[in-house]
């Protein structure tokens, strides 16, 4: 009987997805790699052996149909699919930006735990790896969308632990600060490279994906009774969410 471990990394056709995808790969887990573009994860999956499958986590459907690739069986479960739309202060926000931030970073998150949930049960040893940020435990301006619904992604964590408080299933957050990552910028403002850019003007070292994607690793590779609830990462430039050491 096959017990290779295995894991679906949701996001996974770029930044910190991509990153979890290829560490988990390193360790022996045979990664469902789920995103919506479809090109970007079989290139992913036949690059580390696992298996691609195409997913919009605001989709049911869609979702239903990861549900029956996974099967019966599931060992980790890393929800990393999200993202940040716009920044502008609520007196200007747009209603169709943070709509597509709580379907992905809440509803999206909320889809994919329920449709794998029973796999993860059957594992006897689960964990389910929310990918929250920083932004989900303090406000800034012109973030109002982005740390609405990241404190939601914490606080579904948080609920859920208490859920499961009795099954076999660790639930756990890791909260990025600071990761430049290829897209991550470029989707929030639109394409503007330089908006894009500016966030990490003079930080000599932000995080990278592979240092978040190297914690989470660690994170679901403790033993059964050992659950790493939250863990907050920054890079050492940045003390706090507006505390950022720019050289120049």
């Amino acid at each position: 009987m096959d017990q290779t471990r295995t894991a679906v990394v949701t996001g996974a056709s770029s930044g910190i997805g991509a990153a979890t995808a290829r560490h988990l790969a390193r360790e022996g887990f045979h990664v469902y790699c789920a995103a919506r573009r479809a090109d970007r994860i079989e290139a992913l999956a036949a690059e580390i052996g696992g298996t691609p499958v195409a997913c919009d986590v605001t989709d049911e459907d869609s979702v239903a149909g990861l549900a029956s690739a996974v099967g019966d069986r599931l060992d980790v479960l890393v929800n990393n699919a999200g993202g940040a739309f716009g920044a502008s202060p609520v007196a200007e926000a747009d209603s169709d930006d943070w709509r597509r931030m709580f379907e992905v970073n809440v509803i999206g998150l909320m889809q994919v735990t329920r449709a794998l949930l029973p796999a993860l049960v059957a594992s006897r040893d689960g964990v389910i790896l929310n990918v929250g940020s920083t932004a989900g435990r303090i406000a800034y301006e012109g973030g109002a969308g982005y740390t609405a619904a990241k404190h939601g992604t914490q606080v579904v964590n948080e609920t859920l632990r208490l859920e499961l408080y009795d099954q076999p299933v660790r639930v756990m957050e890791i909260a990025p600060g600071m990761v430049k990552t290829e897209e991550f910028g470029l989707v929030r403002f639109g394409g503007d490279e330089e908006k894009a850019q500016a966030v990490y003007a003079g930080v000599a070292e932000p995080l990278v994906a592979d240092d978040v994607a190297d914690a989470i690793t660690w994170m679901v590779t403790r033993p059964a009774h050992v659950s790493i609830d939250e863990l907050v990462i920054r890079p050492k430039a940045q003390a706090a969410q507006h505390k950022v050491h720019r050289q120049g």
